[in-house]
């Protein structure tokens, strides 16, 4: 492993004062499979007084120093430098009640969550793995470090990390850390929202179907909503899979940004409260489009997600039974009032939806990406901003400022969209001044 400069720097003032110093945590693990770390954390077995005094030449913060931590503001970016460490008492399944500064890195590695996360390197000294993350690493198994009772009951948040380094690193929970996190999950209702809505997300942006199959119990208790979801036969011959199947498919099959995949998540979390059977046997969920915007709506709200996030993953919700078709006029007023970037990735949405039922259906979205991109390649108007004629250039033709004008804005705009008129300055005056 090679430490960038400002890392192998800090380690030799370090060394050089006595104490040991280790990378230690997420970038030994990247390193070990690979990876270039994002960044890097040290531990060592100074007080953090003593790490003070070493770096007493640079600026320093020290919001975490009672919990042993000294964050060094060097020239490759902010450095943490944390005494190792005991952690007790976990009252709130989220923070220690206690901090003990100890002096084997042995001690300090135990506390943490899984075995990949539990090695240190130091250029002198080498690779410290105690419990055996480079050979977890190896076998692509995902292993807690010691009792995995206690360590989810310590901290519920590490079984929403598990979920995200299993889904990013390809690994397969072992049995006992497994059966941990799926009996321990009810502990995520004690956790702030907001770090609950963190860990989520970045678990979205990497997971695969088997990831989403392989969790729902786990995702059905951080989002209670998705609960009825689990196991609800669809009673129709269109789907093979049951409600949150289907669900986890379409997650699968979209693109990878936030705002996708969270609408393809709750894009359905609506059908079990709308479900009605006929006399033949058949399931429909009328009205599930609207609860399952609305639903999304209240759970993105509990879970303090992004304003705008939110916004957007209901508006594709609630637009996701919405038809796009191949027709010039349609998609320029679709992109018009909802986006092009918004009506793509509900092109991406539909797609995905229809292609995740288990059944053959024919790819219908084709022609209509292929418009879409045709109509991009044009000079596009989409909205009023995109007329060759403007605001002033109507007063100038005699009309007042107020709605009249925006009426006739707005009149020019539908025009041109329907292709009436072309988008031509002259030919818009022209008309402009007939409406007036």
């Amino acid at each position: 492993m090679i430490l960038p400069s400002y890392v192998a720097l800090a380690v030799e003032r370090l060394e050089a004062k006595g104490y040991e110093a280790w990378a230690v945590g997420g970038c030994v693990r990247d390193a070990g499979l690979g990876l270039i770390p994002h960044d890097y954390d040290l531990c060592t077995n100074a007080l953090p007084e003593q790490i003070k005094a070493v770096f007493a030449d640079y600026q320093l913060v020290l919001a975490g120093e009672k919990h042993g931590t000294v964050t060094v503001l060097t020239q490759g970016g902010p450095l943490e430098i944390t005494t190792f460490r005991l952690e007790g008492d976990y009252a709130d399944s989220r923070r220690p009640g206690w901090v003990r500064f100890v002096q084997d890195i042995d001690l300090d590695l135990s506390r943490r969550d899984f075995t990949v996360n539990a090695m240190a390197f130091s250029p002198s000294r080498g690779l410290r793995d105690p419990f055996g993350g480079r050979e977890d690493l190896k076998n692509k198994i995902l292993r807690a470090v010691g009792d995995p009772m206690c360590r989810f009951s310590e901290d519920a948040l590490r079984i929403l990390r598990g979920l995200r380094f299993s889904a990013r690193f390809e690994l397969s929970p072992e049995k006992e850390t497994m059966d941990a996190m799926v009996t321990l999950s009810p502990l995520l209702d004690k956790l702030a929202r907001e770090r609950v809505f963190e860990e989520l997300n970045n678990f979205m942006c990497v997971a695969k179907l088997d990831d989403l199959l392989r969790f729902e119990r786990i995702l059905a208790r951080a989002i209670p909503e998705l609960e009825a979801t689990l196991g609800f036969d669809q009673h129709s011959p269109y789907h093979i899979y049951n409600v949150y199947e289907h669900t986890a498919h379409v997650v699968a099959a979209v693109p990878a940004t936030p705002e996708l995949r969270w609408a393809a998540l709750l894009h359905d979390v609506g059908k079990p409260g709308c479900f009605t059977l006929d006399e033949t046997g058949r399931g429909h969920f009328l009205g599930h489009t609207k609860l399952s915007a609305e639903m999304a709506d209240q759970i993105l709200l509990k879970l303090r997600a992004p304003t705008q996030l939110r916004c957007r993953v209901t508006d594709l919700i609630a637009r996701h039974m919405t038809p796009l078709e191949a027709d010039p006029r349609l998609l320029r007023r679709r992109m018009g009032r909802w986006g092009v970037e918004e009506t793509l990735d509900l092109l991406a949405l539909q797609r995905a939806d229809m292609g995740s039922k288990g059944t053959e259906e024919p790819d219908i979205f084709a022609p209509v990406e292929a418009m879409i991109r045709e109509l991009l390649e044009e000079k596009p108007c989409f909205t009023v901003k995109d007329l060759e004629v403007n605001g002033k250039d109507l007063i100038a033709l005699g009309y007042s400022a107020g709605p009249g004008l925006g009426r006739c804005l707005e009149s020019l705009l539908e025009m041109v969209q329907q292709e009436q008129i072309p988008n031509i300055k002259e030919d818009l005056l022209r008309q402009a001044r007939s409406m007036l």
